[in-house]
């Protein structure tokens, strides 16, 4: 390890510690600003530069009060009470989910900031290096993963619950596996029926021309990929 000398408890220490939680959770964090996601900087600097504190506190009161406490038991309670902080930055959009990444984000810039706090710098230096060319590269991966798959979830306005019925009847007809089929009515007269489902299209259609068929059919307002 390079950093072994940081673990010892004295002010050059502490102040390093500090400046480093803080440091890897705003890169963290403006990494997220940038692309529109999350809360930001300030957000994930104050989640990990509070969690560095608490390891720090928990590691003050075994040196200066031994027995009184247990480090591992401090830490615990970051993990889990950081929770809060990312269920608010979820957002559940059109039958979507957003934010997950962002929740995530938080909760391991708390763990970065525990790891910075007792002095083990080199693994939160290294998570997040790890964490900050993941967030850059695993887009790319899942894109052509993503390209080449046969499933899809669809976000279906139809006029009527009939209309409904019929493109389920086609898709089964047409040999398409459904995973999840969800209809939701109208709240008031005159709105269109919802379908969410997820759908793997046959292997024999071509998804993209598939997809431009079903929006033909009648009955059928809209129909959006997600």
């Amino acid at each position: 390890m390079f950093f072994t000398s940081l673990t010892q408890w004295n002010v050059q220490n502490i102040v390093i510690r500090m400046l480093v939680a803080f440091l890897l959770g705003a890169l963290i964090g403006i990494d997220r600003g940038v692309k529109r996601r999350g809360g930001g900087a300030r957000t994930d600097a104050s989640v990990c530069l509070g969690a560095a504190m608490v390891m720090m506190t928990a590691q003050y009161m075994d040196i200066y009060f031994p027995g009184g406490t247990d480090i591992s038991r401090m830490a615990a309670q970051v993990i889990s009470g950081v929770g809060f902080l990312g269920a608010g930055s979820i957002i559940v959009s059109r039958h979507q989910i957003k934010g997950l990444t962002s929740a995530a984000g938080v909760w391991i810039c708390a763990c970065i900031g525990l790891a910075a706090g007792i002095g083990f710098i080199d693994g939160a230096i290294l998570v997040t290096l790890i964490l900050m060319v993941g967030l850059h590269i695993l887009p790319l991966i899942e894109e052509r993963f993503y390209h080449h798959s046969l499933y899809v979830t669809l976000y279906i306005e139809a006029e009527d619950s009939r209309t409904a019925s019929s493109l389920l009847h086609k898709l089964k007809a047409d040999g398409c596996q459904i995973d999840m089929y969800d209809i939701e009515r109208p709240k008031a007269s005159g709105q269109p029926f919802t379908i969410l489902s997820t759908v793997g299209i046959s292997r024999k259609l071509k998804k993209d021309i598939y997809l431009k068929e079903l929006s033909k059919l009648p009955g059928i307002l809209s129909i959006d990929s997600m």
